[in-house]
């Protein structure tokens, strides 16, 4: 009889150290940013590309411009956010897909203080290393929030935005 409850104690001692082991390490790869990447998104997307812009008034700010263009998403999945080159932003649809804008430290305000503690800039928190030419996209399927890699990404010719708009009389 003892040796019942011994045996009963031992297994019960091994699947709570094997549930703890899981839970802890399923919250530490969410905590450092790891997430499972979609190998066959439900959508097809044509040829995704981006444009360099710098405004021509000094703080007026630069960035890229991210273009998605969807060609089929028959699973009506929502478009929510972009990862580029360290930085986040949102997808808001347009005329031909969705577009992306996302700025840079190039030409901004001097007055913008970020904080340099990475807690203090949650959001800004880039959870994955990709090539220049290489975005992540964050989408919603079934209630679910779900990523895919884009490789390849086309690079446009940059755009110098003018000075002064033109004077239309």
């Amino acid at each position: 009889m003892k040796i019942k409850y011994v045996i009963l104690y031992s297994f019960s001692l091994v699947f709570a150290t094997i549930t703890i082991t899981q839970c802890s390490s399923s919250k530490a790869k969410a905590q450092q940013g790891i997430v499972k990447l979609e190998d066959k998104p439900s959508f097809v997307l044509g040829d995704v590309f981006f444009q360099k812009w710098v405004a021509g008034v000094q703080g007026g700010g630069s960035g890229y411009h991210l273009y998605l263009p969807v060609k089929e998403n028959k699973k009506h999945v929502v478009f929510d956010s972009a990862f580029f080159r360290g930085l986040k932003a949102k997808l808001e649809q347009g005329k031909m897909g969705y577009i992306a804008s996302f700025e840079t430290a190039l030409n901004r305000k001097p007055d913008l203080n970020m904080s340099g503690n990475k807690l203090d800039e949650y959001g800004n928190i880039f959870p994955y290393k990709l090539e220049l030419t290489e975005c992540v996209l964050s989408y919603i399927e079934k209630n679910e929030v779900k990523y895919f890699k884009v490789k390849n990404l086309i690079e446009k010719q940059a755009e110098y935005y003018p000075r002064v708009p033109p004077n239309e009389e």
